[in-house]
């Protein structure tokens, strides 16, 4: 499939830059990646090419982020969102099986302007347009919060300890829970990714930032790369999982997404007598690419999620197998999806993507429609503060 990925607010346009990075070579789906933000020097910080970084909201008192007011960025996004559309239009969004917004609901910058961009994005393509939410680590706004080092944050820090690596957010709980609610009804689906969950002890958001939003775009990429043939050569997955499937699984009613993902190197290569000459394509026993395939599966199911939720609850699910095409098993991944299916129920989609210039079989886990205690505690701080 063809995605559009559009990054607002500092961390949305940093995702963006992860995602544009992490885009294999060889299997393109990346129609364009663009960037908004109302501060110059955040764009500057981006890989995106010039032309498709676009600065708002000048002469507004609020271009460089300091006016950290909700209510005035929810505002801004509305008087501006025609704007931000126009610039789109440097590019071939129309080409696009579906968007991806990606933003940080901690701040007001992204999480102001997201909502009426959605809400303008859906009006402007016939596409689904999907929202990529990262939530702010307790860390950043509670004084209470250990950091896993058994150190609460300074009641002096805004919230944040004196060593967090950035500016106190003592409200961003409830910014989260304001654009969330916001953003339900608009956003054909929220895949959510927890900073919470993935931060070290000891370990502050700016330290973790390029590894989170790393982790972050392996899944992405995994999940919306899918199985075609990428750049027309080369080999087609055996079931191919296309953009409307992957709406079937996402929805159209704002469901909450969580992403597993799980991967294993692998040996692609024999050498003759061992002295590396002359590599070839090396056989594989059944035994081991069932093994790889299964153990994989197992790690997107149950490992470290993108979001804390219990899979159970989940409507829809997917599950995507992808690597070197001889160690795709094809009934390791049959027994995969079947794996799934015992904790989502038939509600499962599964297909494999052939990625012959990889040495890793990866499997990419998609849970839609899951409850979260950890939205609905962002949820009710931003309804207290409304």
């Amino acid at each position: 499939m063809q995605l559009e990925v559009i990054g607002v607010g500092g961390a949305g346009c940093r995702i963006a830059d992860a995602i544009r990075a992490a885009e294999p070579a060889t299997h393109g789906f990346l129609t364009d990646v663009f960037v908004f933000d109302t501060d110059d020097s955040a764009l500057e910080r981006t890989v995106v090419p010039e032309s498709h970084r676009h600065r708002y909201g000048q002469g507004t008192g609020l271009e460089t982020g300091d006016d950290a007011d909700l209510e005035r960025r929810f505002d801004l996004g509305e008087t501006h969102a025609d704007e931000l559309l126009e610039a789109l239009e440097r590019g071939s969004p129309a080409a696009a099986d579906a968007v991806l917004v990606t933003v940080g609901l901690g701040g007001a910058t992204g999480g102001g302007v997201a909502p009426a961009l959605v809400a303008a994005l859906q009006r402007a393509y016939d596409a689904p347009v999907y929202v990529l939410a990262t939530l702010p680590a307790t860390r950043e706004f509670d004084p209470d919060a250990d950091d896993g080092t058994g150190t609460a944050s300074s009641p002096h820090s805004g919230g944040v300890r004196a060593d967090a690596g950035g500016p106190p957010r003592p409200d961003a709980a409830a910014y989260a829970g304001s654009t969330l609610e916001r953003l339900d009804g608009l956003a054909s689906a929220i895949i959510a990714f927890d900073n919470e969950e993935w931060l070290r002890p000891g370990e502050t958001l700016a330290d973790a930032r390029d590894r989170c939003n790393r982790e972050l775009a392996r899944r992405v990429t995994a999940v919306f790369a899918g199985g075609g043939a990428g750049d027309g050569e080369g080999p087609v997955a055996q079931t191919v999982l296309d953009a409307s499937d992957l709406e079937r699984v996402l929805g159209n009613g704002s469901a909450v997404v969580a992403l597993g993902y799980g991967d294993q190197t692998v040996e692609t290569t024999d050498s003759r007598f061992g002295l590396g000459l002359l590599p070839t394509e090396r056989e594989v026993e059944t035994a081991e690419a069932v093994s790889a395939v299964e153990t994989v599966v197992r790690k997107g199911i149950h490992g470290k999620s993108s979001l804390e939720c219990e899979s159970a609850t989940a409507d829809r699910g997917l599950l995507i197998v992808g690597g070197p095409p001889n160690w795709l098993n094809r009934q390791a991944i049959a027994e995969g999806r079947r794996a799934l299916e015992s904790t989502v129920g038939e509600g499962v989609l599964g297909g494999d993507a052939p990625r012959p210039d990889t040495e890793t079989v990866f499997a990419a886990v998609v849970l839609a429609g899951v409850e979260s205690d950890r939205l609905e505690e962002l949820r009710d701080i931003g309804a207290r503060t409304n």
